[in-house]
């Protein structure tokens, strides 16, 4: 069996054409997807390093824990084997842990694979083509995550992006004008990835009374825990106070659980009743959510874990000041270098040197911070490197 590419409507499709029992072969049988799929653009998750020889090799490209899990989620992840049955469909022990842990009732938490499936329920409830075939409009910064583009055009809706500030920020001024009578959710990500900044109390909850309340406001907190600017703002204070806002968190970051896909959103009833219509069934393996208790309730050594990258996070980014480059406030487990035109050739040489970054076309490179041999080589290599970020 072969297989070629054609084009159905303007759509690459697979062509398959089948050996018949004489060597004949039959018609090509086209299979297209819906149009809108040629239309998006294809996730690119962060690439391994290439061995290069006399160097260990450090992955700096995926925002992962450089660290394993802890003791206990190990003992737990290998204490689980009733994996032939399927794990509890809404994971009621992991939500009533989380509802002891964050201090919500457990009703207003529905989990999802990653922060991202708990996300993309979300849109499948609330934004996509209404009857009348009119697409929802979904408002966001960027740049920012990289699958918002994908996952809000899946849902069938249509995505209203807003450049970012030259210093990685939110514009959200421009974010409020760019509401229409058609928006139907509006993502915050904070920390912004890949750029860095967090957003403030007081600009987001001015932001928040602008929006009208039967807009889904969602404020994206994947990586809450290594925040440490006083005036960030607090989702779960957000989703108190305000019943239109949703908060996003994840066991991927700060817990080091990215392989077991655990992450939740917390809204209040209103919403929840139909996120838990559009949630994929079984998302959360019995296995991820009993590392993910055992994680909670060791959070002492998660909390410990996450400063010692605070500390390295800090380090590095005063190590590229003294360089005299100039980066974004950094408030994730990752910097930002806008480098523009310069950035696959920053991308190569790190690749030179056993390291892995994620750069973004010609805009700029994430780092993500890792292990203390892998952060001072990437600051080795700024140092030797001849043309610094572009001045926020």
């Amino acid at each position: 069996m072969t297989s070629a590419l054609n084009s159905h409507d303007g759509v690459e499709a697979a062509a398959v054409v089948a050996a018949g029992p004489e060597g004949n072969t039959q018609s090509p049988l086209v299979v297209g997807p819906r149009p809108v799929v040629g239309r998006l653009p294809k996730y690119a998750a962060g690439k391994p390093p290439a061995p290069v020889e006399g160097l260990e090799s450090f992955k700096l490209s995926s925002n992962e824990n450089p660290l394993p899990p802890l003791p206990a989620v190990l003992e737990a992840i290998a204490a689980e084997t009733a994996i032939n049955r399927y794990p509890d469909p809404v994971a009621s022990s992991l939500r009533a842990r989380l509802a002891d842990f964050l201090g919500v009732p457990a009703e207003d938490i529905v989990t999802g694979g990653g922060s991202l499936g708990a996300l993309n329920q979300l849109l499948a409830a609330f934004a996509g083509q209404q009857d009348d075939g009119v697409q929802d409009e979904v408002v966001y910064a960027w740049r920012s995550f990289e699958a918002y583009p994908i996952s809000v055009g899946l849902a069938g809706a249509k995505s209203v992006q807003v450049p970012v500030k030259d210093d990685g920020r939110h514009d959200l001024e421009a974010m409020a004008a760019a509401l229409t009578d058609r928006t139907r959710v509006v993502l915050l990500c904070t920390p912004n990835n890949p750029t860095g900044p967090i957003l403030r109390t007081k600009e987001t909850e001015a932001f928040i009374e602008s929006v009208p309340e039967d807009v889904v406001i969602v404020i994206d907190e994947a990586y809450q825990e290594f925040v440490r600017d006083p005036e960030a703002v607090d989702g779960l204070r957000m989703y108190r106070k305000y019943p239109n806002v949703v908060v996003l968190r994840t066991f991927s970051k700060a817990h080091g659980l990215a392989g077991l896909r655990v992450g939740y959103s917390i809204s209040r009833p209103e919403i929840t009743q139909h996120l838990r219509v559009a949630a994929v069934p079984f998302a959360v393996s019995s296995v991820a959510e009993r590392a993910a208790i055992a994680s909670l309730d060791h959070y002492g050594e998660v909390v410990e874990r996450v400063q010692s990258l605070v500390d390295e996070r800090d380090r590095v980014t005063q190590g590229l000041r003294e360089l005299g480059w100039s980066v974004p406030e950094a408030q994730g487990n990752f910097v930002w270098l806008k480098l523009g035109e310069a950035t696959p050739a920053f991308a190569a040489e790190a690749a030179a040197r056993a390291l892995s970054v994620r750069a973004f076309g010609t805009e700029g490179v994430r780092v993500s911070i890792g292990e203390v041999e892998a952060n001072s080589r990437f600051l080795e290599l700024c140092r030797t490197f001849t043309k610094a970020p572009i001045a926020s």
